[in-house]
C-alpha cells in the first residue's frame, strides 16, 4: 500500500521584535488551524537572513528575538510536535537557489513590486536601498520552492511577492524544460478585516516599526490602555451623534476578533456584532463603551496566548533543541530540491559523468 505523501505548508516571520495580533490574524491563526487539521506537513521559517536584508549593522537584534518569536509561535497555538520550526541561515539551500533564481528576474521588475516598493518607503531607504532588501522576493521564493510547498499562508499585503515566487516558478520550469519547482498559492484569511488590519493609530499597517501594535504578549494594563487609546470615527464627538464603523479601527478589531460569545459574557444587551453596529450608526452608544467591550474580548483572546508562551519561557535550551532537531530535517528536504535544480540547470557535472 502507498501512503500518500502530505502537501506542505512553508510561513514564516522575520525576528526583528515579538509578534503582534496583525501576525495573528494575517496568517497565524490559519497556520494553527492547517496544523490541527491534520492534513498537511507543516514548516514554520524564522527568517534571519531576511531580517538581515534591513538590520545589517544590528545582528544582536535579530539574535535576541530568535527565541522570542518561538515563543510567540507557541503562544499562538503552533506545537512542536505537530509544526516543524527551522533557521533559515542554517540550510544552505535557502542562500544557494536564490542565486540561480536571481538570473531569471529583472531588476525593473523587482522595484516595480508593491510590496517591495511599500516598505522601501516606510523604512526610508530612498536611493541607498541594500541589495539583499531589494532581492527579498528572491530569497522568498526560495524559501517556499526548496519545499515544494503549494499552500503559504499569508496576509494580503504579501500577494505581490507570492505572485513573483509563481513568476520565478513559471520562468524556471519553462527555461529548462523540467517540472522541478512547485507554483505556490497564497492562502489568505477568510474575513476581509483580517487580510490586513490596521495599527491602533489608523494607520494602514500594524507595524512594529510604527509602534502601532498590540503584541501577542502584551500584558493586561498595557493592552487595556493601548485599546482605550484607540482612533475611532473623528466625527462621533458626542454619544447621540451617529457614528461610522466602516474604516473604524475600533469596529475593524471586533470583526476579526469577536464571536457571539464575547456578546455573552461580556455585553449581553446585545447579541451580536450586527447590532452593536447598528446602534453605533443610528447615535447613542459612546466610543468609551465600544472600547471597553473590546478591550475585554481582547484580554479573553491573549489570555491563553500568555498562559502558553509562560510554560515555555523558562526552557529556552529546550527549544533550541527542538529548533537545531528541526532545521537538520529542513536540510533533508531542501536538498533533495536543491540537487533536482541544479541536475535541471545541468550544474551536476561530477554525478551525471557526462562532462
Amino acid at each position: 500500500m502507498i501512503l500518500m505523501k502530505k502537501e506542505i505548508i512553508l510561513t514564516g516571520d522575520r525576528p526583528t521584535g515579538n509578534l503582534h495580533i496583525g501576525h495573528y490574524v494575517g496568517s497565524l491563526r490559519t497556520r494553527v488551524e492547517l496544523q490541527n487539521s491534520g492534513k498537511y506537513e507543516q514548516f514554520v521559517m524564522i527568517a534571519d537572513l531576511q531580517a538581515l536584508t534591513d538590520n545589517a549593522n544590528n545582528p544582536q537584534k535579530i539574535r535576541d528575538n530568535i527565541l522570542e518569536v518561538f515563543l510567540d509561535y507557541i503562544a499562538a497555538g503552533l506545537e512542536i510536535d505537530k509544526t516543524r520550526f527551522f533557521l533559515q541561515s542554517q540550510v544552505p539551500a535557502l542562500f544557494e537557489l536564490p542565486m540561480y533564481f536571481s538570473n531569471l528576474v529583472t531588476l525593473s521588475t523587482l522595484q516595480r513590486n508593491p510590496t517591495i516598493k511599500n516598505e522601501i518607503k516606510m523604512r526610508g531607504f530612498n536611493k541607498s536601498i541594500p541589495v539583499g532588501f531589494l532581492t527579498y522576493p528572491i530569497s522568498q521564493t526560495a524559501d517556499i520552492t526548496a519545499f515544494k510547498a503549494r499552500l503559504v499562508p499569508v496576509g494580503e499585503d504579501q500577494l505581490p511577492m507570492i505572485e513573483q515566487a509563481r513568476e520565478i516558478v513559471h520562468a524556471f520550469n519553462s527555461t529548462y524544460g523540467k517540472e522541478v519547482l512547485v507554483k505556490p498559492q497564497a492562502l489568505l484569511p477568510q474575513n476581509q478585516t483580517c487580510k490586513r488590519i490596521v495599527g491602533i493609530d489608523g494607520n494602514a499597517k500594524m507595524s512594529k516599526s510604527l509602534n502601532n501594535c498590540i503584541y501577542l504578549k502584551e500584558d493586561p494594563e498595557s493592552l487595556r490602555k493601548k485599546v482605550m487609546s484607540m482612533f475611532t470615527d473623528p466625527n462621533h464627538i458626542r454619544i447621540e451623534d451617529p457614528g461610522q464603523t466602516e474604516n473604524n479601527p475600533v469596529f475593524m478589531y471586533l470583526e476579526a476578533f469577536v464571536t457571539d460569545l464575547h456578546f455573552e459574557k461580556f455585553l449581553p444587551e446585545y447579541k451580536n456584532l450586527e447590532e452593536l453596529k447598528a446602534h453605533y450608526q443610528r447615535g447613542g452608544l459612546g466610543d468609551v463603551k465600544v472600547k471597553k467591550f473590546l478591550a475585554n474580548v481582547m484580554e479573553d483572546t491573549l489570555a491563553p496566548m500568555r498562559e502558553r508562551r509562560a510554560k515555555f519561557e523558562d526552557k529556552k535550551d529546550y527549544l533550541l533543541e527542538i529548533l537545531k532537531r528541526d532545521t537538520e530535517y529542513a536540510k533533508e528536504i531542501t536538498n533533495k530540491t536543491l540537487n533536482e535544480v541544479r541536475s535541471a540547470i545541468g550544474l551536476n557535472y561530477f554525478t551525471d559523468n557526462k562532462l
